[in-house]
């Protein structure tokens, strides 16, 4: 399920408090998900790291004052009357738990209490989790946990990662090139010690981008998104920062040169669109429209994804109506 598909899903079953495991290989982004879905609901979201838990962190036995004993509840725990009536708890990497963990995340799934103290009603119970294909360290799940939970599996499309990427302000090169070599986004491999997923180009990747020395950018990116992909991603950027100035080609958007390699044309439609304006818009649609239509459609949909105003302008009515073929 892609994850446009899935964060509306997770929407529709939350008024009713439908108990879901979000499963798919590491650095899918399960977790970023269900952060933006409690955002978007506007209700918390807490989240609790099942593989560093234990037992004893969903309650211990305390003495009472008469002899009996009653549990002591974590703070974290939304309890029924004092935290707010509606909310997300997310157990993350569930799927990493012992047997002893997954019991009590049985128990609070069905009964939705703990230790005999319920949940507010509008609270629902999320876990997210690795396959044991991925080799990632995850443990059989007991089947009567499986039974109480819906299994939702996170696919990596292109289109959703790109739209994500452009709103949270990944750098323009990292999606540029992933536009280029669509593969690499997420190639995972468990026989492999680092492996290319949208969380590695992001942290590993974008956020590093620019902040060491050029002569470090390999090594760092090796140590990210594995050797190969390292490579071609090196490659791709000695063609992003010898592209001509685009600033000088929106000077001139009629008469400059358009290139045909496509790699460059990846790169440049990522330049052009990061520094596409109100002001400037009608240029960066004159260039495209000289460029091979797949490279004309990505500069401006690009722009308008990255600035919203834009899509307001007559420069991008005219374009649209010209690609109507292409986008609707």
């Amino acid at each position: 399920m892609r994850a446009t598909t899935l964060k509306a899903t997770l929407s529709a079953l939350f008024p009713i408090q439908r108990t879901v495991c979000i499963e798919g290989s590491p650095g899918g982004g399960k977790t970023t998900i269900v952060h933006e879905l409690a955002q978007e609901l506007d209700v918390p979201c807490i989240e609790k790291h099942m593989p560093t838990m234990l037992v004893e962190d969903f309650g211990i036995l305390f003495p009472n004052g008469d002899e009996s004993l009653h549990y002591k509840l974590p703070d974290w725990f939304p309890v029924k009357g004092k935290a707010p009536e509606r909310g997300i708890l997310l157990f993350d990497d569930r799927n990493q738990a012992n047997a002893d963990l997954q019991k009590v995340l049985a128990n609070i799934c069905q009964a939705r209490t703990l230790h005999g103290v319920p949940m507010p009603d509008g609270w629902q119970v999320i876990s997210t989790g690795n396959r044991q294909s991925d080799r990632a360290g995850a443990n059989r799940v007991l089947s009567h946990l499986r039974n109480r939970e819906t299994v939702l599996e996170l696919e990596t499309h292109l289109d959703d990662w790109s739209s994500w990427a452009i709103d949270n302000g990944v750098k323009p090169e990292v999606i540029s090139f992933i536009r280029f070599r669509p593969n690499l986004l997420h190639d995972f491999d468990p026989q492999r010690d680092q492996n290319a997923t949208p969380r590695s180009w992001v942290e590993g990747v974008s956020d590093v981008l620019g902040t060491v020395p050029a002569d470090a950018e390999f090594e760092c990116f090796k140590g990210a998104v594995g050797e190969g992909a390292a490579a071609e991603f090196v490659g791709f950027m000695r063609i992003f920062r010898k592209l001509p100035n685009p600033d000088a080609i929106l000077m001139n958007p009629t008469t400059s040169d358009v290139p045909t390699d496509p790699a460059t044309l990846y790169a440049l439609s990522g330049a052009l669109a990061e520094r596409a304006s109100e002001n400037n818009f009608e240029r960066v649609c004159q260039y495209s429209e000289r460029m091979p239509p797949e490279f004309s459609v990505l500069t401006v949909s690009y722009a308008a994804r990255k600035k919203p105003e834009l899509a307001n302008t007559n420069a991008f009515n005219k374009w649209a109506i010209a690609h109507q073929d292409v986008l609707f």
